[in-house]
């Protein structure tokens, strides 16, 4: 059958995007008007790539757009949104005049024109976008997208929602608009079908974390890792900023944690660096926060503690009881003594908080400081003394406070505390309402008690630093090999649900999102072996991220964005063949992995 007038994915949204065109009933009169009755298909067959699927699309049998030389970027917006509208428009036309040639220029819509595309900002009472505000509402990501063979329509409510649709419309061209340089036009041109789109995500938050302070990432591989996380319309960058091997991100006032801090890496000790320094400087990080701000991504600053701070402690005497700092310390081991949150010692502890986290919080716009609390073996009340300082303190700075989900064992949560999750499923399901006490349930289920909300981060989905498969040259398998069909095929929603489905613990009211997680501890092959002997058999970290990532980050990106109704691995798994000639094309090193025929 044809697909003309089709209907490619069903319209279940929870909140209609209120927006213009009704060309949704023209699509649809003339799909009966051809005798075609719209019908269930999915998007794949369709011979659409399209990561994540969309809440509802809908393919026309029309002509299709050509973009040519005489194509315009036309703009219709509010004035007080023009400058972000433009900054989209921008976007757009690098975006598709990078392997083009062509100049695309911008500006104000034509009635009746050919070969427009037209970026149409609608604002909706019931949506309310504030630049660095918090990541709690999904309508401010939602879009309409029509294309026909005269012009492209792509409407929103706010400027991360025409990001968000730019980004759709980029897969509707051929593979090749990926590439960094000009390329020979496809047989046909570069055109886009005839489709109608309206998309919204299922979730708010929709994050990936880095963890630049175990292996160092230059401003430029940042960059690189926003690009793909964006691409896929994840709207958070968390990055793990420092760690018992590195720290990374400068404070003015002390500066010990850069100069000494800085100067490891795992697997690297000090002297390695042949002179190279490892951290960020005030300005190079402002570049990173406004980059992301670019791409309509939220910095949230992870400053870990109370454990995981051996890099802090090498740095500062006054983080330990003797008074004197700790070795230097670049090995693989978690669990370490954690900051000395005595009586006799807090006062420096917090004077050592509100100093950094002041810090952090004035070099970061965003609503959030992730304060970590994993893995801090020492006396509890040590670590309830810290927790309430730095909560106190990043409240004072008005953050909002982010803590793995041991942070739930506080003795209290600031209001709106989001709580990470990062529990191995597969073993914690098994004992949820069950007799047996466990300390990771126990702790998320504090942290609900205290009117947090979850990030849904379970170690055997979404940690990408796992292994694919035994072959895998890089990476961890402490909780699972995380396929490509694992790192997809689950549900936020009953990942906190026994398998009889008799308990819930959370269910997706109590979700704020989802977060794709990239640790960078095993950034070198033989992983098992222990420490690498020598720096050379570190992979460049473009090279571990690109191939640990794909095809895994749009997997998870689906998971976050699309209704788990929506979504099912044989229809991801084939539009994921027609998206991987993009990554190629923009020279992602991505993994084939071999569960996939990945023949067009």
């Amino acid at each position: 059958m044809s697909i003309e007038g089709v209907l490619v994915n069903s319209p279940r949204r929870r909140r209609p995007v209120a927006l213009t065109t009704g060309i949704a009933l023209a699509v649809l009169t003339v799909s009966l008007v051809a005798g075609c009755t719209p019908e269930e298909k999915d998007v794949a067959s369709a011979g659409l790539g399209l990561v994540p699927v969309p809440t509802d699309v809908r393919v026309d049998g029309g002509g299709a757009f050509v973009l040519d030389a005489d194509s315009t970027i036309a703009l219709v917006t509010p004035e007080v949104m023009a400058p972000d509208v433009h900054h989209v428009g921008e976007e757009l036309a690098e975006r598709l005049g990078t392997a083009t040639g062509f100049d695309l220029p911008l500006g104000p819509a034509v009635d009746g024109a050919v070969g427009e595309i037209r970026l149409e900002l609608v604002p909706d009472t019931e949506v309310v976008w504030e630049r660095d505000g918090l990541l709690d509402d999904t309508g401010v990501d939602a879009y309409e997208l029509t294309v026909d063979d005269e012009q492209i329509v792509l409407t929103a409510t706010s400027p991360p929602g025409l990001f968000r649709g730019v980004q759709t419309l980029r897969q509707l061209f051929p593979p090749e608009l990926e590439a960094t340089t000009v390329q020979e036009a496809p047989a046909g041109g570069w055109t886009a079908p005839a489709v109608t789109i309206s998309d919204e995500p299922r979730f708010a938050y929709r994050g990936a974390m880095l963890d630049v302070a175990r292996r160092f990432y230059p401003v430029e591989s940042v960059k690189r890792f926003v690009d793909h996380a964006s691409t896929y319309k994840l709207n958070a960058l968390h990055l793990h900023l420092t760690d018992d091997q590195g720290w990374r991100i400068a404070v003015d006032a002390l500066p010990e944690l850069t100069e000494v801090g800085s100067t490891t890496q795992e697997g690297w000790e000090p002297g390695t660096g042949d002179g190279e320094r490892w951290y960020y400087t005030a300005d190079e990080y402002a570049e990173i926060v406004a980059y992301a701000r670019d791409k309509y991504m939220t910095v949230v600053p992870e400053i870990d503690g109370p454990g995981h701070t051996l890099a802090a402690q090498a740095s500062l005497g006054s983080l330990t009881c003797d008074g004197v700092p700790t070795p230097l310390y670049w090995g693989p081991e978690v669990n370490n003594p954690i900051v000395c949150a005595s009586d006799e010692n807090l006062g420096n502890v917090q004077g050592f908080l509100e100093t950094v986290l002041a810090s952090v919080a004035g070099q970061n716009p965003g609503p959030y400081l992730h304060l970590g609390g994993d893995e801090a073996p020492s006396p509890p009340g040590w670590y309830q003394s810290y927790a309430e300082a730095a909560n106190e303190i990043a409240t004072g700075h008005g953050k909002t406070v982010i803590g793995w989900h041991q942070w739930g064992a506080s003795e209290e949560l600031p209001p709106g505390a989001l709580i990470q999750y990062w529990g191995v499923g597969e073993r914690l399901r098994g004992v949820i309402g069950g007799e047996a006490t466990n300390a990771d349930l126990v702790d998320v289920q504090a942290a609900l008690d205290k009117g947090a909300r979850l990030i849904m981060s379970p170690a055997d989905r979404t940690y990408l630093d796992m292994k694919y498969d035994e072959d895998t040259p890089y990476g961890l398998e402490w909780a699972s090999r995380i396929t490509l069909e694992e790192a997809y095929d689950w549900d936020p929603a009953t990942e906190l649900t026994s398998p009889d489905g008799k308990s819930t613990l959370a269910d997706e009211s109590d979700m704020a999102g989802v977060e794709v997680l990239l640790w960078s501890d095993r950034s070198y092959p033989d992983s098992l072996a222990g420490l690498p002997t020598s720096t050379d058999v570190f992979v460049p970290v473009d090279t571990y991220t690109d191939f640990m990532l794909f095809p895994r980050l749009p997997a998870t990106a689906e998971v976050a964005w699309s209704e788990q109704a929506d979504r099912s691995y044989p229809d991801f798994r084939d539009r994921l063949v027609q998206v991987s000639p993009r990554w190629t094309a923009a020279g992602i090193g991505w993994n084939q992995v071999a569960d996939v025929d990945w023949a067009p």
